[in-house]
């Protein structure tokens, strides 16, 4: 039977897993928010967002780079304000941080560029990756590998991509000073080392400090919601929700897939403001497909962790990965991971 045909349940066991934690340290950056955290030391869950789609600011983003950027696994950070940070200085950026790893390297410490390899770093704004006229361009680094090669025969090789957002951020741009340049959400595609060495580069060079955005199963509630309600001319991918159960030796994990035009049909049968999403509809889409699942396999899901949403918009996983699948929604999706990299540094 294709797995389509109906909700599923596959119990699997895996072994237990976790991020390692690196290149975090405090600067004097943190007394500088300390306002920040005094107006905001508890950010209330708002009851109710709307349903995002592409905002007119996005038209002019460069369609290859916004194809780069999907279909990709992303693992997501916080960052705090960059001090003294200017889009005008991207090509010194460029060189400064390439000589830094060309000199970390040299160290002998643990950098993914290959013996063989030369390296070139290429900063660059992501014109139009923003929600509002207001918030900084994004702001996209990648480092490439040249091979020792004739001109004529050498190929760049991307090693490493990490770009910086904000997308209707406007939380945070209210409280710093022109001085800063407000980028709260980080995503990074290839090694941990190399992420550790640039991590350690923008903390020296702009007094930011990153931390490792991981996504709890309250807020994953939310995406499921958020996305299964997201209208799509054709959908990619299946509705798929995992919840871990703790138990020894090992984990266990629950996986429940959903045809994605049930999921909304469930959805429609419990949505009523259009255009939004609200608290009491997430909390309600979630009871029934709990409820549903007890009901075939005497399970209570109530009990465990959901740690992965998937859906055809995106699919997360509670230890900060992520990976956009639609185009159409990329500002949604990431307005909300502004919004809790946002919360994280406050």
């Amino acid at each position: 039977m294709d797995r389509y045909d109906a909700p599923e349940s596959t119990p699997r066991q895996s072994a237990a897993s976790g991020l390692r934690d690196y290149f975090i340290g405090a600067t004097p950056l943190q007394k500088r928010l300390e306002s920040i955290r005094k107006q905001a030391s508890v950010l209330p869950t708002p009851p109710r967002r709307k349903i995002l789609q592409c905002s007119r600011l996005q038209e002019d983003v460069d369609p290859q780079k916004v194809a780069f950027l999907l279909h990709k696994q992303w693992t997501l950070y916080s960052l705090t304000p960059l001090y003294k940070f200017s889009y005008t200085n991207l090509k010194e950026y460029s060189r400064l941080l390439s000589a830094f790893i060309a000199a970390e390297k040299q160290k002998g410490l643990a950098v993914e560029v290959g013996d063989d390899f030369s390296i070139k770093v290429i900063f660059s704004a992501l014109l139009g990756m923003k929600g509002t006229e207001r918030d900084p361009e994004a702001l996209l680094v990648q480092i490439l590998s040249k091979s020792q090669l004739p001109p004529q025969n050498r190929e760049g090789k991307v090693l490493w991509t990490g770009w910086f957002c904000c997308i209707f951020g406007d939380s945070l741009l209210e409280t710093v000073s022109e001085d800063f340049t407000c980028l709260p959400l980080f995503l990074a595609n290839g090694a941990e080392s190399n992420t550790a060495i640039i991590g350690t580069w923008f903390q020296k060079t702009f007094d930011c400090y990153f931390s490792p955005l991981a996504i709890n199963a309250f807020n994953l509630s939310w995406m499921a919601a958020m996305w299964t309600a997201c209208k799509m001319d054709h959908y990619v991918a299946t509705t798929e929700f995992f919840w871990s159960v703790p138990c020894s030796p090992q984990s266990l994990d629950i996986s429940y897939a959903i045809h994605p035009e049930d999921a909304k049909a469930l959805w429609d049968s419990v949505h009523k403001t259009s255009g939004e999403v609200t608290q009491e509809e997430v909390d309600l889409f979630m009871d029934c497909l709990y409820s549903h699942f007890h009901r075939h396999f005497k399970i209570h899901l109530s009990a465990t962790r959901l740690v992965r949403v998937s859906t055809s918009v995106a699919s997360a996983h509670t230890d900060g990965k992520i990976k956009i699948l639609c185009h159409k929604y990329l500002i949604g999706v990431l307005a909300y991971l502004t919004e809790l990299a946002i919360f994280q540094i406050e």
